[in-house]
C-alpha cells in the first residue's frame, strides 16, 4: 500500500490544509512568529508519516510514526496559545482539535 493511501496520511493532509486555511487571518506580526511556527509544525506531520513508510526498517518507520504523533500534541498547543491570543474563534479552535483527535487515533 501507498502512503498516500494511508487513512492516517490523508487525515493528516486534511489538518494541514485546515491549518493553512485558519491561519490566514491571524496578524501579520505573527507571519514570522506563530503563523509560520504552526505551519511548519502541520507540514511535518504528514511529512513524517511518509518519510517513516519510506524507511527500510520497522524500527526506522516507528521513529518516524512517533515523531509525527509527537508534533500533533506540539500543534495542539499551538493552537491553544493561538485561542489565548485570541487569534481565533472558539468555534475555529474546536474544528482544529478535533481533526486533531481524528489524526491521533
Amino acid at each position: 500500500m501507498k502512503y498516500t493511501e494511508l487513512e492516517v496520511w490523508l487525515e493528516t493532509r486534511k489538518l494541514t490544509n485546515l491549518v493553512y486555511n485558519k491561519t490566514k487571518v491571524f496578524p501579520k506580526e505573527e507571519v514570522y512568529g506563530l503563523t509560520n511556527q504552526i505551519r511548519r509544525c502541520a507540514v511535518s506531520i504528514p511529512s513524517n508519516i511518509a518519510e517513516g513508510i519510506g524507511r527500510q526498517s520497522s524500527k526506522e518507520t516507528l521513529h518516524f510514526l512517533h515523531i509525527s504523533r509527537g508534533s500533533l500534541y506540539e500543534l495542539e498547543t499551538q493552537f491553544y496559545l493561538s485561542l489565548d491570543q485570541n487569534y481565533m474563534s472558539a468555534n475555529d479552535f474546536e474544528i482544529i482539535i478535533n481533526q486533531i483527535e481524528t489524526c491521533k487515533k
